[in-house]
C-alpha cells in the first residue's frame, strides 16, 4: 500500500501457497478491504514468487497491484463444457472471453489441471487471437481430494479456469526458459506416425542415440540414460537454430526393435528435431541464453513489471538454492517489481504458437505500448 502512493490499484495479482488452503475462500474478501473494486485474479500454488523471491516448500503469499491507465481488464472464467469445438469460428471464443480480436489482446490465464483441457483451451485462444499473447501456469500444490483455488471477480472457483484479458496501453513480451542443452546436430524427420518417429534421415532414431552415446563423455551418457528430451523446431522456414527455437518435449520409450521413439507430442515428417538434456547446468545456460536472445532483440525496451511462472520441479529442487531464475532475470533485463508462482505446467509461446510446457520457467515482461496521455 505505501508502494501505491495512495493510488487504487486496477488489478491485484494474488498466488498462495497451498499451506493456506483454509482461508481460500476468504482471502477475496481480505484483499477487497485494501484495494477496493481492483480485478483480482491468481490461484493456489506449491511456491509463490513475489518480490523477485521465490518461497517454496513453506507458507507464502503472493500480491502484486497493478496500476493501469489506459488499459481495459476484461476477467473470465471457463468450464471445461463452456470451451468451444475444434470447429468452432473464432468469435465462439471472442464470446468465451468477452472481448474482441480486433482489440488485440494479451491473456493471462491460470488453470485447474485436474478439470480443463488446457491444451484445448490456449489452442483455441490462438485460434481466435493469433496475435495475443497468452501466459501463466496450472495450479498447483492440491490433489483430487483437496482442490487447487482459481481466483477471479472477488470468488473462490475450484474448477476450470480464470485469466483476464488486458487491451490498450500494455504489451507483454514473453520468454520461455526450457531448461536443455542440444546434443547432437539438427535432422530432418523423414518417417513419423503421430507421437512415434521411426527415421531421422537415412537412419532410425535409436541408431543415432547410440552414436550419440558412445562419443558422449561421462555426464551426457549419465544424462541421456536419465534426462533425455527432443526439441522440435516450430517454425519451418528456419535456417539457423537456438535456445528459444525448440519446442522441448520428454521422450517417452524407444522400441528396440524398429529404432523408433515415442515423445511426448506429435511430430511430422519435414520437421527438424535435435536431442537435448536437461540438468541444473543445461537450465542455467538456457535461461541465459533465452535473457540474453530477448536483450540483444530489445535494446531499447525496459519493462515495468514482470510475470515468472515456473516449474515446481525448478527452484531449490533443481538448482539447490533459492532465488535462482529470479536472480538471472534481475541481473539481465531489470530489476523490477517480479512474482507469479510455482505451476504444474507452464503456458508461453514457442515459434509464435502458444504451448503447455514442463520444466520450463514461462516470463511475461510488461510494458506500455506508447507513452501515457497525461
Amino acid at each position: 500500500l505505501d508502494q501505491l502512493d495512495d493510488r487504487l490499484p486496477d488489478l491485484v495479482l494474488v498466488f498462495v501457497s497451498f499451506h493456506h488452503a483454509p482461508s481460500f475462500y476468504s482471502i477475496n474478501e481480505l484483499l477487497r478491504s485494501h484495494f477496493g473494486d481492483a480485478q483480482i485474479v491468481g490461484c493456489s500454488g506449491a511456491g509463490v514468487i513475489g518480490g523477485a523471491i521465490e518461497i517454496e516448500r513453506r507458507p507464502g503469499v503472493s500480491i502484486t497491484a497493478a496500476c493501469l491507465p489506459e488499459v481495459q481488464i476484461t476477467p473470465f472464467h471457463v468450464q471445461q463444457d463452456d470451451l468451444p469445438t475444434p470447429d468452432s469460428p473464432p468469435d465462439a471464443w471472442e464470446q468465451l472471453t468477452g472481448v474482441s480480436a480486433d482489440a488485440d489482446p494479451s491473456f493471462l490465464i491460470f488453470t485447474d489441471p485436474f478439470s480443463l483441457e488446457t491444451d484445448r483451451l490456449i489452442s483455441g485462444l490462438d485460434f481466435a487471437y493469433p496475435e495475443g499473447s497468452k501466459i501463466g501456469g496450472l495450479a498447483s500444490g492440491g490433489a483430487q481430494e483437496t482442490p487447487h483455488a482459481l481466483f477471479i471477480g472477488g470468488k473462490t472457483r475450484r474448477d476450470g479456469a480464470v485469466g483476464v484479458a488486458l487491451t490498450g496501453n500494455i504489451s507483454i513480451d514473453t520468454v520461455v526458459a526450457q531448461g536443455c542443452r542440444p546434443i547432437g546436430e539438427p535432422m530432418i524427420v523423414t518417417k513419423s506416425e503421430r507421437n512415434v518417429i521411426q527415421q531421422l534421415g537415412t537412419s532410425t532414431p535409436l541408431e543415432i542415440l547410440r552414436d550419440l552415446f558412445s562419443q558422449g563423455v561421462e555426464k551426457d551418457r549419465w544424462l541421456m540414460r536419465r534426462a533425455l528430451q527432443v526439441g522440435i523446431v516450430m517454425d519451418r522456414f528456419a535456417t539457423e537454430f537456438g535456445a528459444g527455437d525448440f519446442l522441448i518435449r520428454n521422450v517417452m520409450g524407444m522400441d528396440e526393435d524398429t529404432g523408433s521413439l515415442i515423445v511426448g507430442d506429435v511430430v511430422q515428417e519435414g520437421q527438424i528435431i535435435q536431442f537435448h538434456l536437461r540438468d541444473a547446468d543445461a537450465a542455467r545456460e538456457d535461461l541465459m541464453s533465452v535473457l540474453d536472445r530477448y536483450a540483444q532483440n530489445n535494446p531499447d525496451t525496459r519493462p515495468e513489471a514482470a510475470l515468472m511462472f515456473s516449474c515446481v520441479s525448478r527452484g531449490q529442487h533443481l538448482f539447490r538454492r533459492p532465488n535462482h531464475d529470479t536472480e538471472i532475470f534481475s541481473e539481465m533485463i531489470a530489476p523490477v517489481p517480479l512474482s507469479g508462482f510455482f505451476c504444474n505446467g507452464e503456458i508461453g509461446p514457442v515459434g509464435g504458437t502458444t504451448f503447455l510446457h514442463g520444466y520450463t520457467s514461462s516470463f511475461g515482461l510488461v510494458r506500455s505500448r506508447y507513452p501515457l496521455k497525461s
